[in-house]
């Protein structure tokens, strides 16, 4: 099994015809992802050509809107390639269509705009994940974003992260053990999937066996997934908090990753998930190697 996206899940990419669209369905595709479209609501009713995992060309439809490539295709899954000014107007385009999951890759999109979609998708049934994310793969069965498809195979680990890079570098690490899926949720102040979202998935998920939390400097995100890991997780949990040695003031990578007045501190949300029992590494790769113990003990 997997959390979220499977190999019958049917990906539609909002801004196919971009030039990050085509790039990544195209890579999609090889993952061996079922993209059954695209939306461009200036190139509707033409198609892109691509091709498969099997090297086999396959003409995708463009559609105008998500709700017509839903009709038409059966779709649940989408996601976006969108330039950060559309970006709203797209996610509500989507959840008003109520496209199960949805995925948005794009970077710098305003707070604002984020807070105004989270808030609309309340109640409704599409999940969000990102925006700035590298999005969700389960390997060897499907990917919805730009996570590289060939780092890791299947297996027993479930990775939740706020970085795009970290998850690839824990995935690498993993590689001979393989992970069950991997999400990036982002790492902007406001994002649809969070650490506890994913948690409670893997949690419930009887392939994934042990799970990985990547978090970062900022925000309370990390210690409020300490809490729901102490209350709620019989997995065996391993951590990584990045910015240790960020400066306090200072952005550093992510909108959402600032220390101010002491708050959101690595230190801090590292002693918080030593608290709720997660072995936390300094580094990722000590991570990992911790993660690798409690696999060889299972």
């Amino acid at each position: 099994m997997s959390i979220f996206l499977n190999k019958d899940s049917k990906v539609i990419v909002q801004g196919i015809t971009g030039g990050e669209g085509t790039k990544h369905t195209r890579l999609m595709l090889k993952a061996g992802t079922n993209v059954v479209g695209g939306v461009n609501a200036r190139k509707a009713g033409t198609t892109v050509t691509h091709q498969d995992a099997d090297g086999n060309d396959v003409e995708l439809p463009v559609f105008a809107s998500v709700a017509e490539a839903i009709k038409e295709t059966g779709a649940d899954v989408s996601v976006a390639f969108v330039p950060p000014a559309f970006t709203k107007d797209a996610v509500i385009e989507a959840i008003d269509a109520e496209i199960g999951l949805l995925v948005i890759i794009t970077e710098g999109v305003p707070v604002q705009d984020s807070a105004e979609f989270w808030a609309y998708a309340q109640g409704k049934q599409t999940r969000i994940i990102g925006p700035n994310c590298p999005g969700i793969i389960t390997p060897g069965e499907a990917l919805a974003g730009i996570t590289p498809a060939t780092i890791a195979g299947k297996g027993p680990v479930g990775l939740v992260s706020k970085s795009g890079t970290l998850t690839y570098q824990m995935m690498f690490e993993l590689k001979d053990y393989g992970f069950s899926t991997a999400i990036g949720i982002g790492g902007d102040p406001i994002i649809g999937t969070t650490h506890i979202d994913a948690l409670e998935a893997f949690e419930a998920d009887p392939e994934t066996k042990a799970i990985v939390m990547i978090g970062e400097i900022g925000g309370d995100a990390e210690e409020k997934a300490a809490a729901y890991i102490k209350e709620h997780v019989t997995k065996p949990v391993v951590g990584y908090v990045a910015g240790f040695t960020a400066p306090e003031g200072k952005t550093m990578g992510h909108a959402g990753a600032i220390v101010a007045d002491g708050a959101g501190t690595a230190q801090g949300k590292k002693e918080a998930l030593e608290a709720a029992g997660v072995k936390v590494g300094k580094t990722p790769s000590e991570t990992a190697a911790l993660m690798r113990e409690i696999l060889q003990a299972l």
